[in-house]
């Protein structure tokens, strides 16, 4: 039998946020000739009758894309919090996370309001 490693791409680096029913990974993997991507990984957990299972919705993102992404994310979560929520204080938020406040002793977690800067 073919060794599996041949199929599978080497893991850089990862990132687990916790988010009440949902678990969000973002993991920089390498391809075989050292190029690196990242993928955005969506987890619920769902029961059914015989017990449970999780449901997985998986983004990859490619250096080329970076900016553009980081830049429609940045303007879309800026247009909801400035233009459609504007009243709601997002920061209070992080207070309610015990992964961010853990994550903020290890140096860490970033602020909710700064914008991502991929340049």
């Amino acid at each position: 039998m073919e060794d599996n490693k041949d199929n599978e791409r080497t893991e850089i680096f990862s990132e687990r946020v916790r988010a009440g029913k949902r678990t969000y990974f973002f993991d920089v993997k390498a391809t075989r000739s050292n190029d690196y991507y990242l993928t955005i990984t969506e987890s619920k957990r769902r029961y059914k009758d015989d017990g449970f299972f999780y449901e997985k919705h998986k983004i990859f993102l490619y250096k080329e894309d970076f900016n553009k992404f980081v830049k429609a994310l940045n303007e879309s979560i800026g247009y909801v919090k400035d233009e459609l929520m504007p009243d709601v204080d997002f920061e209070a938020f992080d207070n309610e996370d015990e992964d961010a406040r853990d994550n903020a002793s290890h140096g860490v977690a970033a602020s909710a309001n700064s914008e991502l800067n991929w340049d």
